[in-house]
């Protein structure tokens, strides 16, 4: 095979690529387009900006399941849709504590900043917590109880299958009721 078909055959897998990859509004190689963006994600302004969420995904509060202070994203999929394959992230300030729970699914959850300290069981022990900083994984199964506490601000990403759903153990830990 000669240099000049090698060099031809190369060039056109690039424009191709460039095309085929290219953000059409933009002109960007992007594996996606840009997700919208809030004003605390494009703006230098308050709470939002102190817990770093300039990363183009749509934040907002937790739903009322979570206590008050989380902030959540929806990053794939529909999470209230049984069957349905979702990925959400999650955002904490330091020293949230989530009292145990469960849910009826698997939940997978990758740290990617701060620490997620979880433990099992039915109530929340200190002693049992075990630290997974930035960059780790865990793995919590359906219908087993656990909790969790945040060390400095954490953000987590949650995927699994829906519907994503907690159910306090202690009724009295239910922010909802």
């Amino acid at each position: 095979m000669s240099l000049k078909s090698l060099s031809l055959g190369a060039g056109l897998f690039v424009a191709w690529s460039l095309v085929a990859c290219g953000d059409a509004d933009s002109g960007r190689i992007t594996a996606q387009k840009p997700r919208a963006t809030t004003s605390a994600a494009s703006a230098s302004n308050g709470a939002g900006h102190a817990m770093g969420k300039n990363d183009g995904f749509n934040w907002g509060p937790a739903p009322p399941i979570f206590p008050p202070g989380a902030q959540f994203a929806v990053v794939q999929g529909d999470p209230s849709v049984a069957g349905e394959v979702f990925t959400v992230r999650l955002l904490f300030p330091n020293g949230y504590v989530l009292a145990p729970h469960t849910h009826p699914k698997d939940e997978y959850v990758t740290v990617l900043r701060g620490a997620f300290l979880a433990g099992m069981g039915e109530d929340f022990s200190e002693a049992a917590l075990t630290p997974t900083k930035a960059g780790g994984f865990v793995e919590m199964p359906a219908d087993a109880a656990h909790f969790a506490k945040m060390l400095g601000i954490t953000e987590v990403q949650v995927h699994g299958i829906g519907p994503f759903q907690l159910t306090y153990v202690h009724s009295e830990d239910d922010p909802t009721k």
